[in-house]
């Protein structure tokens, strides 16, 4: 039964990067045309009908292959990791991919991309002050997925100036924040305060002397460790 799932998860998975890398080398194949044969201004109905026809192919094809490579990425990574950290991956990879995207139909559509990169550029730091702590919690949640100082189950000790030496386990990783139990109840630590954070583990607790009673032999106080 268990290899049954497995070729089926493998088969499944295989389809995905299948149908992914086709659609990418559609996306390319139409942006290429489109730059060579197509343009929108000052151009024939020919040249407009060609940049206007590959920009349609590349944005249908690039949303096909971002959706079905990110997801091959995000189902490899859970498998081997947690569903939180395929999350996150999938996330990541989908924002790059759509930015890639639509740089790639405005190079087809003749949009000039230094005035593009200029307001996307002011845009970028308008939003970068706006959610500086947003942000840096999802690239923190970036760094700790490959850096990999813990994973979910694991018993941590966290030495930090915001939450001090605290013993936990973590039960969960998500795109901004780690959930973990204490000894208090459940805690959700921001992924940039984990990342800044000494991470360690915990010393085991040491074992309780075992008093020999009085006029025992010593063989009689180690036979009692041993049934304890």
């Amino acid at each position: 039964m268990v290899s049954k799932n497995a070729r089926a998860y493998k088969l499944s998975l295989k389809r995905e990067w299948t149908k992914g890398i086709v659609a990418a080398a559609i996306a390319i194949a139409a942006l290429g045309l489109g730059k060579a044969f197509g343009k929108i201004t000052n151009s024939s109905s020919n040249a407009k009908l060609i940049a206007w026809t590959a920009a349609v192919v590349l944005l249908f094809a690039g949303a096909y292959a971002i959706r079905h490579l990110t997801r091959a990425l995000g189902r490899g990574l859970t498998r081997r990791r947690s569903i939180s950290a395929g999350a996150t991956l999938r996330l990541v990879a989908s924002g790059l991919g759509s930015l890639i995207l639509l740089f790639a139909l405005f190079a087809v559509l003749g949009v000039s991309l230094q005035h593009l990169l200029i307001g996307a550029g002011l845009a970028g730091v308008i939003l970068g002050i706006a959610a500086q702590q947003s942000l840096g919690n999802i690239f923190a949640s970036v760094v700790l997925l490959f850096a990999r100082p813990f994973s979910v189950g694991d018993d941590i000790r966290i030495r930090s100036g915001v939450v001090g030496v605290i013993d936990v386990k973590v039960m969960g990783i998500g795109l901004t924040y780690v959930t973990v139990r204490t000894d208090e109840g459940m805690l959700k630590i921001p992924n940039s305060v984990m990342l800044g954070s000494a991470i360690g583990r915990p010393h085991p607790p040491d074992p309780k002397p075992v008093e020999t009673p009085p006029g025992a032999a010593p063989a009689s106080a180690e036979e009692k460790l041993r049934q304890q």
